[in-house]
């Protein structure tokens, strides 16, 4: 398989690089995460003005038409600068979901206000207790004249409290673990019935927990066929994982330049620690973790694309569990060698360590791939 970026694509890697240098700087992320949404509406019109928001979509629904390649750069770019801004719900899989099964006027409707940055988006696939089987829905959708009518309850939606629309799936018959019987449909933001709690996770992004009473929408807030959306979630689904393994590579990246770059500096015994046999033997451990999980991430996003399941799920599954390792054994070489000061907020590490930690448990766990992968095989 072809790895190589074309010329559009270097360019696009070129402008990400120097946005996040200029403009995503540590304490300009600091100020971002400390407003009121936990994200910048400015940075995400530059994101607008860039191309990012569409670039995945048709150039008829606002978009640029790229495809895997586009979505490496973008989440790697978004990795280094540990952006804030609700770019993985949003466009990779509130967007990517709209885009493959959406009617032509869901489409019409939402893509090109997400493209142009004045639509936020999210998903709300998981529940409490369904650890992270896509199937296990108790939340119903009982049909009510010309609509519907949702109750139940959604856990751990990305930036949930921000979103204008979020994609809800709903059981509209079966039981609570089968795999048939499941829809999605469209939520606005306020809509009578549904509580948001909002709360900040662990390694600084934003999530909310629902719960959705006697929650009325119309029969166009249906997205694809009624009863049929398990393979719809599960290929949503499995972008965003790609689309997450290739940001974890970003971290990796940067929180091995700020190692190394602190061991080249930091002195003992008269000397840079940089100098020890040990920390040498470290950093290079580092530095193939990261570019053995660079390949599963490239090959993770190309295989999203695919029509075969079987085949997506079985590539998609191997990098998250492999990344998920990977990971935290980069993550935790990186406090030792830091020190004291690796676990204070004051230091930029600290904050990449912790989005490493949390990307293993985002869509799935290492143990949770593990086994997916097995019954893939």
């Amino acid at each position: 398989m072809n790895f190589s970026f074309n010329e559009e694509q270097k360019l696009l890697r070129e402008s990400l690089e120097k946005f996040v240098l200029r403009d995503y700087t540590f304490d300009n992320r600091k100020a971002y995460r400390a407003l009121p949404d936990g994200y910048s509406p400015q940075v995400w019109k530059q994101f607008a003005e860039l191309g990012l928001l569409g670039l995945t979509f048709s150039e008829d629904s606002g978009g640029m038409g790229g495809g895997a390649a586009e979505t490496i750069l973008a989440m790697t770019a978004i990795g280094n600068g540990l952006v804030v801004e609700p770019y993985l719900p949003t466009v990779v899989m509130a967007g990517g979901l709209i885009n493959q099964a959406g009617s032509a006027a869901q489409k019409q409707a939402l893509l090109p206000a997400i493209a142009e940055g004045k639509l936020i988006a999210s998903t709300a696939f998981g529940e409490p207790g369904g650890r992270f089987d896509l199937f296990r829905v108790k939340t119903t959708a009982k049909r009510d004249g010309d609509g519907f009518v949702l109750n139940g309850r959604k856990a751990v939606v990305l930036y949930g409290a921000q979103a204008d629309r979020i994609v809800v799936s709903a059981r509209t018959s079966g039981g609570a673990s089968d795999t048939g019987g499941i829809s999605l449909f469209l939520v606005e933001r306020g809509a009578p019935g549904l509580k948001v709690t909002d709360y900040r996770t662990g390694d600084g992004m934003r999530a909310a927990d629902l719960v959705l009473k006697d929650v009325r929408v119309g029969a166009d807030a249906l997205i694809g066929e009624e009863g049929k959306a398990l393979p719809v979630i599960e290929a949503a689904t499995d972008r965003g994982i790609a689309a997450l393994c290739a940001e974890a590579v970003g971290v990796m990246q940067t929180l091995n330049a700020l190692t190394l770059e602190y061991i080249k500096n930091r002195q003992q015994f008269g000397q840079p620690i940089g100098r020890f046999q040990v920390m040498q033997h470290r950093a290079a451990d580092m530095f193939i973790h990261a570019e053995q999980c660079k390949s599963m991430a490239y090959l993770a996003c190309m295989k999203a694309e695919s029509s075969d399941a079987k085949d997506r799920t079985h590539a998609v599954s191997a990098a998250k569990a492999y990344i998920g390792k990977c990971g935290r054994v980069v993550a935790q070489l990186a406090i030792q060698m830091h020190g004291g000061m690796g676990v204070t907020n004051e230091l930029p590490a600290a904050h990449y360590a912790k989005r490493l930690t949390l990307i293993d448990f985002n869509l799935g766990d290492t143990d949770y791939h593990l086994q997916r992968f097995i019954k893939a095989a």
